[in-house]
């Protein structure tokens, strides 16, 4: 639940404007509410202002529907993540107002008067690989308000398609850099641009990336200070990380 409506629906009953068992029926099933096979935390945004993101890979499409569906009717910022093409265009579906990302594998709902972040997050992908992680991540984090530009294909292989960017990745306030193989494109980035990075590794890689463990380890061992890591593959985790850190220092 978004903290300014509560704000806003407790003005009310301050001036007189809403009888109290009327804002009551409006703060029902709080902080969580049990739908048998899931207990959703509408109060997640009001207290960490985020809000619960729904992880769809191992749903039925019907346990999706009616989880988005309680969503919604709260007015609820809307990302399913992890859904193939017939999840997706399900929800399109029901939710015209949203968006099926395929690329991303992801869904997106905003609702028309969600706030928007001053600032800007930058999602950078090593190879055309790399692009379904940083497609997450740059849903996820446009989902959240904020400004979204995106780079790809500028990994370590040929650096001079990077250099010619760096003027441009210097204007944003947090930088997500997605790669896989060897992972050295965050300290790349990380070294030429003095923003926070968030390093993503991906499972992109033959024999010897063991499913992106190399490049989550090389990213881990970054020689170049104010390098993050999140999980393999985890675009929704440095989306919501670059979430935390714009929204506080823009």
């Amino acid at each position: 639940m978004d903290p300014q409506k509560i704000r806003n629906l407790l003005e009310k009953v301050r001036t007189g404007e809403l009888p109290v068992d009327q804002a009551l029926e409006g703060l029902r099933e709080l902080p969580f509410e049990d739908l048998g096979f899931a207990r959703l935390d509408h109060h997640r945004e009001l207290r960490t202002g985020i809000p619960e993101i729904v992880f769809g890979e191992k749903k039925g499409i019907e346990e999706i529907l009616a989880i988005v569906r309680r969503m919604t009717e709260r007015s609820q910022t809307i990302l399913v993540s992890r859904i193939d093409l017939e999840k997706g265009l399900a929800l399109q579906r029901e939710f015209s107002d949203g968006s099926y990302h395929e690329r991303g594998r992801i869904f997106s709902l905003r609702p028309s008067d969600a706030k928007v972040h001053p600032g800007k997050v930058f999602v950078v992908a090593a190879g055309t690989s790399d692009i379904p992680v940083a497609e997450e991540a740059k849903v996820t984090a446009a989902t959240l308000g904020h400004t979204v530009a995106s780079l790809y294909d500028v990994g370590v292989a040929g650096l001079h398609r990077l250099l010619p960017e760096v003027p441009r990745l210097r204007e944003s306030s947090v930088i997500i850099v997605v790669a896989g193989m060897e992972g050295a494109l965050p300290s790349v980035v990380a070294g030429l641009v003095g923003r926070p990075i968030i390093a993503v590794p991906t499972s992109v890689g033959y024999g010897a990336s063991f499913g992106g463990i190399t490049a989550l380890l090389a990213m881990l061992n970054s020689c170049v200070p104010g390098v993050t890591v999140v999980n393999i593959d985890n675009g929704v985790g440095a989306a919501v990380a670059a979430h935390l850190i714009n929204a506080r220092i823009s």
